[in-house]
């Protein structure tokens, strides 16, 4: 592929013609704020040649037919939440494309229970207007307060409510895209099965921006439960914290949200927030929210999830407040990013029947390396965010300690039938462990499916794989 040609006066005046003056920065008090997502890896920080701010499908269709006939390289951002620097420019520079602009609620149709938004609009404010429709948007990644919608969708994320509800994906009717050529189109449909041809909508989600630009979303709502109860089981060992996993389906119990922090991350978010937390000296938490339409039902659940706790070894169990309890979970990257600037963040997904033994794995790997960790899980879908923490391991030791670990643990989890990432996506930061990890033959056709979409490789270029 000829190389990429660097943006010129000539193209930022035709950029400031398609989207005006306000549409367009080359600002580097501005352009530093998108040098980096959430990640902390420094050696990804790149500050992008220009910013470009539309506010329609079809800007956005300008933009990408400029991009391809001055070859010039477009990365699509939402928030800036994520962790792999996937929406950060690399190596080739180009223009960032933010759809912070794109932030409206088209429209929430409560009896038939869809609702259409532009890709800015944060995933709290998604779910306050389902609410307020006596609704529920099921997608509930942590950062739902910071992301946008248009990024759930980018990244497939997963969250607090995957374990019943599915991953955004499963969210999704259908989107409105814009191809990396610059054509404008639709995918998927408002229908409950479809078997038209390929779906492509599920493959443009979780794309990572590589494939399409996400303009508007379609999502699907479910009715809001009448009563939820968040139940927290606290166990001395993540042994006996584990294997609530695999009793509750056992027992016949689903749970909306089944999460596991261990004691180290309740520790540190203890802190973090100043606010003391039960048996926190010892404890390993399994949070767990149970849903229901009948209050004799859920009355019913509590009991049960007692008795089960309690036979699985847990040594205290109580209905929690739900905002305190939450707040502690979802203030757990906060914390533990206050308490060790420098470290890695891994997003390890296995079988939810496999979790307790990759976490047995990882703590011997850990013990073995002398390399600190600590994490919390999906538990209920097999998630887990594992930390490898710097702390006081020397500058010059560090690279090495963090490649020696993420070999032994990504075997570890290769062997117990998992997968690099669940949830948070690969990006720059991951595509030589994807390289590495993935059979060839799906790294092929996953090459071949890019090169269809964006035969002059403009959208989002070495994201997750390199194009030959």
């Amino acid at each position: 592929m000829k190389p990429y040609q660097k943006i010129t006066k000539d193209i930022i005046q035709k950029l400031v013609d398609i989207l005006g003056e306000k549409g367009v920065s080359t600002d580097p008090d501005r352009l530093v704020q998108y040098e980096r997502d959430e990640g902390v890896e420094r050696e990804f920080f790149r500050t992008p040649d220009a910013v470009v701010y539309p506010t329609t499908a079809e800007d956005v269709a300008a933009v990408l037919q400029l991009a391809n006939t001055e070859n010039i390289p477009v990365i699509p951002r939402g928030a800036g939440t994520g962790l792999e620097f996937g929406a950060v420019a690399n190596t080739y520079g180009g223009i960032i494309l933010s759809t912070e602009k794109m932030n409206r609620i088209l429209e929430v149709n409560g009896e038939k229970m869809y609702m259409v938004v532009e890709p800015g609009v944060r995933t709290a404010d998604v779910q306050a207007a389902a609410k307020a429709q006596g609704l529920l948007y099921a997608g509930d990644p942590c950062s739902g307060d910071s992301c946008f919608i248009g990024g759930n969708a980018s990244t497939n994320a997963g969250g607090n409510r995957a374990v019943r509800y599915g991953t955004t994906r499963d969210q999704i009717y259908s989107i409105e895209v814009v191809t990396p050529l610059g054509q404008i189109t639709r995918l998927g449909s408002r229908l409950k099965k479809v078997s038209t041809g390929y779906p492509l909508e599920k493959i443009v989600i979780g794309s990572e921006g590589t494939l399409g630009i996400i303009t508007k979303l379609v999502l699907k709502l479910v009715p809001l439960p009448k009563y939820s109860v968040n139940v927290l089981a606290i166990f001395k060992t993540i042994d006996d914290a584990m294997s609530i996993v695999n009793a509750l389906p056992k027992a016949g119990i689903e749970p909306t949200c089944l999460e596991f922090m261990d004691n180290d991350s309740v520790r540190v978010t203890e802190k973090f927030l100043g606010e003391k937390q039960p048996h926190s000296d010892i404890g390993n938490y399994m949070i767990i929210q149970v849903d229901s339409n009948d209050e004799d039902r859920i009355d019913d659940l509590c009991v049960a999830l007692d008795e089960l706790c309690h036979d699985h070894g847990a040594i205290d169990v109580f209905v929690a407040d739900a905002e305190r309890i939450w707040k502690v979970r979802k203030n757990f990257s906060e914390a533990s990013t206050t308490d060790s600037p420098i470290m890695v963040m891994e997003d390890f997904v296995v079988p939810a029947d496999e979790l307790a033994d990759l976490l047995k794995e990882l703590e011997k790997i850990s013990a073995d390396q002398k390399t600190p960790v600590r994490s919390v899980a999906h538990a209920g879908d097999g998630n887990l965010h594992l930390d490898i923490l710097k702390k006081d391991i020397p500058d010059d030791q560090w690279p090495a300690k963090v490649e020696a670990f993420e070999k032994a643990a990504y075997d570890a989890v290769y062997r117990l039938g998992g997968r690099i990432s669940g949830e948070h996506g690969i990006g720059e930061k991951r595509k030589n462990l994807m390289a590495h990890y993935t059979d060839p033959v799906e790294l092929a056709l996953m090459k071949a499916v890019k090169k269809a979409f964006d035969p002059n490789d403009i959208l989002n270029p070495g994201k997750i794989f390199d194009v030959e």
